[in-house]
């Protein structure tokens, strides 16, 4: 087996073809399956000139077909590209065009926006269609199903470990931009996430599992509750899972529906969903109390775990959870760019506080001079990731020189987090440089702050942000939500947070909405709040 995810799909597809692989809402695909649909997909790109690293979006919700596109393109050697479901026309503009690519597959209800940028893209040749039941459709656009239909396999390719996976991510550092990895870097640190960072990869270790967890009728079944179309779900539930033959089950729908979520999870018995912090686990928890105190909650018996990355998961959180559920919490700390750590939780070891982890084991807490921080010492420092890192950002040298630098030897991404370190070697996460406050020259890590808000029982959810002041050169203001049935004192809620944090760290002001700014995979949209927060200081 080559480090390529063409092969390790195409090898899980001989070893177990009759286990599921694709769950939908009304269709169940067999690995056997999944393979000669992708491999027929594949065949359809060769004829439509897609080949060896030409790049293919891929622009819908979560569905079967989203990631028998993805397959395919592998299978073509081509790259994948994850667009944004929520871009508007020059969003989308902006990421084809910057990512080069030249075919798109896409869900028929998204078919009238590509309509109206149609002619901006001259480098797209191919248009895919997938069928949704919204009835629209794009002029000239194939269709997905007609496609696998009309076409053979495509030969086994000439995988080359060396093939680029990109995904592109915009978060709170700019436009966005493709994050390049090597496939067999990136196939590793899958395999490191099942087998751990000590193992040395080995194939036959990783079939290994995929033949053991078959003959116990134990492959993974992962629900990723967020969109594939970001980086939590498409690695830790798709790749996780398939990477050892299991399945993955989606919703389409955009929309989140914590109570269906529930009693989906139960109706699948599925052995793990992902989410994106406290974002997706805090309204799951209140549903889940709702459904107990009704007495008509789902039976859970069969989830083993709640997988979460990309957001901070708080301590209340996962003890609420843990209350109902007897599963594992993985809550992962990283980005695009790398991981840095990790925690695992149960009822037999309980949280710690909120946004401490294991350092992961490649990973460094550098301070401005590229030396170490001392645990212990209080010291702030960036976080570097020395394990598989990228390549770099696609068509941009200068990022990618200032993100992924060699310290003594070894080369490191740093993604822009902050954090101080432990004694006992625990990293403390602060949060991102880049929306980092300054106010009357302290520095104030907004997810810090957010964290000591959100612990109060009004407090739903929270963003801080700094805003220009006279005096301090800026000026710390929350925007937040309130908790179903509740009302927010803003005096109350400063005085609690004062006994968490120190008072310079202290939002000045509290800006009431109905619904904190958050894209659609539960990451923060600071920009967005920040626009709240200056229109409410006038």
């Amino acid at each position: 087996m080559i480090w390529h995810f063409a092969d390790l799909f195409e090898t899980v597809a001989t070893m177990v073809p009759d286990q599921r692989a694709l769950i939908g809402e009304q269709s169940q695909t067999t690995w056997r399956e999944y393979e000669e649909r992708a491999a027929r997909l594949a065949a359809a790109l060769a004829a439509g000139g897609i080949g060896a690293d030409a790049k293919v979006a891929i622009y819908g919700h979560n569905s079967p077909e989203y990631l028998e596109a993805q397959f395919a393109v592998f299978k073509a050697r081509a790259v994948p590209v994850n667009v944004n479901y929520r871009y508007l026309d020059d969003e989308l503009v902006y990421l084809l065009d910057n990512a080069d690519a030249e075919a798109v597959f896409f869900d028929a209800r998204f078919a009238p926006r590509l309509a109206a940028i149609r002619d901006r893209l001259p480098g797209v040749r191919l248009f895919v269609q997938i069928e949704d039941g919204s009835g629209e459709a794009l002029p000239g656009a194939q269709d997905f199903e007609a496609l696998i239909a009309g076409h053979e396999r495509l030969p086994r390719q000439d995988y080359s470990e060396d093939d680029i996976y990109m995904l592109y991510t915009g978060g709170t550092t700019g436009m966005p931009k493709g994050v390049m990895f090597r496939q067999g870097d990136f196939v590793r640190a899958i395999f490191a996430v099942h087998a751990g960072p000590d193992i040395e990869p080995a194939p036959e270790i990783l079939l290994g599992m995929v033949k053991q967890l078959a003959a116990a009728g134990a492959a993974p079944l992962i629900l990723p509750a967020c969109p594939l179309m970001h980086g939590t779900g498409m690695w830790l539930g798709a790749f996780l899972s398939h990477s050892v033959g299991g399945a993955v089950a989606t919703v389409r729908a955009e929309g989140f529906d914590p109570d269906r979520l529930w009693h989906h999870l139960a109706e699948l018995g599925a052995s793990a969903v992902v989410v994106v912090g406290d974002a997706f686990a805090k309204p799951m928890l209140a549903a889940l109390r709702a459904a107990v105190a009704r007495g008509d909650a789902p039976d859970l018996s069969k989830l083993k775990a709640v997988i979460s990355s990309g957001a901070m998961f708080s301590a209340e959180t996962k003890l609420g959870l843990l209350e109902h559920l007897d599963i594992e919490i993985l809550d992962a700390i990283g980005s695009t760019e790398g991981s840095m750590g990790s925690s695992v939780v149960s009822r037999s070891l309980p949280p710690a506080e909120t946004a401490r982890f294991a350092l992961g084991k490649h990973t460094k807490v550098f301070d401005e001079n590229n030396e170490e921080i001392v645990p212990g010492s209080d010291q702030i420092g960036i976080i570097a990731n020395g394990g598989y890192t990228p390549i770099g950002y696609y068509k941009d040298p200068e990022k990618s020189a200032k993100t992924f630098r060699t310290i003594r030897g070894q080369r490191y991404s740093f993604p822009g987090d902050y954090a101080r370190v432990a004694a006992d070697g625990t990293l403390i996460l602060l949060g991102r440089g880049s929306v980092c406050i300054n106010t009357g020259g302290e520095k104030v890590y907004p997810e810090e702050v957010e964290e000591a808000l959100k612990a109060h029982d009004t407090v739903w959810d929270a963003l801080v942000v700094g805003v220009p002041d006279d005096r301090f050169g800026e000026r710390i203001v929350a925007v937040v939500s309130a908790s179903p049935g509740t009302t927010i004192n803003e005096a109350e809620v400063r005085e609690f947070a004062r006994t968490r944090i120190a008072g310079y760290k202290l939002p000045r002001q509290v800006v009431l909405v109905d619904a904190v700014p958050r894209a659609a995979n539960g990451k923060a949209d600071y920009k967005k709040a920040k626009e709240i927060a200056l229109a409410a200081a006038g």
